[in-house]
């Protein structure tokens, strides 16, 4: 592998290593695959977030969105 930039350190970094290994594993050894994988899940739980952000107030998040303008 080449040099990583901008990686977490340490245990997160641990973790984060484990967790791509895994999806590699899961994708046949695809890295290609599993990085699409991990592309299409984010995808969908951004749109998941963007639906909450709809009906959920900012007084009830608590100011953790924007409220809309």
């Amino acid at each position: 592998m080449g040099k990583r930039q901008n990686a977490p350190a340490g245990e997160a970094m641990a973790e984060l290593e484990l967790a791509a290994q895994q999806a590699i594993a899961a994708a046949d050894g695809d890295a290609v695959a599993a990085l699409l994988n991990v592309l299409v899940r984010n995808a969908d739980l951004e749109r998941e977030l963007a639906l909450s952000r709809g009906a959920i107030s900012n007084g009830f998040s608590r100011g953790w969105h924007k409220a809309r303008p």
